[in-house]
């Protein structure tokens, strides 16, 4: 369906990994070996959290700017611009293979709200059969705020009205059993798929799930102190500090022990403590 980055950590600029990594962001829009699709040319996005500005308090930046175009990523020379020229302490990256809505700027991801960014690999199955229903439970006040026709951002603005500023892993998780019981009850065996992200600008949250329990691949970084006693010669590992932690659709290398791989039902918690997870929507 489409393929998917986000980072933290110290500010970094984000072309270092969509544009200059191994298996970069931009180099899965063209070739994803671990993807249901293997180009994902239908459009791109790019979230970031600046690291000079927009900030609300001493905690970290909170307002997310967002760049999004219809073209292929790896056709794209404004995005090769920004992500040189940005730098953040935290963003997102998303190419997109389209599966049914059609290819149009507001459905490319990521999607914005306040200070939240989301993005999603993956779908809804048959969601034109509850789409009627699902756009029906978003809150009155947030329905207008939905520009694009896709599930996704319906998605979001269901995690929205289900509490995603007051507790993200529990609003997600409402969001994603209003879909699987609209779904069930429209004859849709498996009604959810994918792997998402949200963030408030200072906590990252990826989420691996699917109704049938074979979800998209999703993978994070192991800690870059253990990367640098592991590989002491690797000159690229001094482009990254210490707190800095990628979760990904795929590695974005192919060196042993870089990334592991996120668990089925699974939610990654990245905030400034590390990394750590929790089962999410067990069976």
């Amino acid at each position: 369906m489409c393929r998917w980055l986000a980072y933290t950590g110290e500010p970094l600029r984000p072309a270092t990994l969509i544009l200059d990594a191994q298996h970069s962001v931009v180099a899965m829009s063209q070739n994803s070996p671990l993807g249901a699709e293997t180009v994902n040319g239908d459009g791109f996005g790019f979230g970031w959290y600046p690291a000079d500005a927009g900030r609300t308090d001493a905690a970290g930046p909170r307002h997310p700017f967002v760049f999004r175009s219809i073209e292929p990523a790896w056709n794209d020379q404004n995005l090769r611009e920004i992500s040189r020229a940005v730098v953040s302490p935290l963003f997102f990256a998303h190419v997109r293979a389209a599966a049914g809505p059609p290819i149009q700027q507001t459905n490319c991801h990521p999607f914005r709200h306040d200070g939240w960014l989301f993005m999603h690999n993956g779908a809804i199955a048959q969601f034109g059969l509850i789409k009627r229903d699902l756009t029906l439970a978003v809150d009155p006040a947030l329905y207008p705020l939905i520009q694009g026709t896709t599930d996704s951002e319906v998605l979001f603005h269901l995690a929205l009205t289900y509490g995603l500023a007051d507790d993200p892993i529990a609003a997600v998780g409402a969001a994603i059993r209003r879909v699987e019981e609209l779904g069930h009850a429209a004859g849709v065996r498996f009604p959810m798929q994918g792997t998402l992200a949200v963030s408030d600008g200072k906590t990252l949250w990826a989420f691996r799930y699917s109704s049938q329990g074979r979800s998209r691949t999703l993978f994070h970084s192991a800690d870059v102190p253990t990367l640098r006693a592991m590989y002491p010669g690797a000159e690229r590992l001094s482009l990254f500090g210490d707190h800095a932690q990628v979760v990904v659709s795929e590695p974005l290398n192919e060196l042993p022990g870089v990334f592991h791989e996120v668990g089925e039902s699974t939610v990654a918690v990245l905030d400034p403590d590390g990394y750590h997870h929790r089962d999410f929507l067990p069976a």
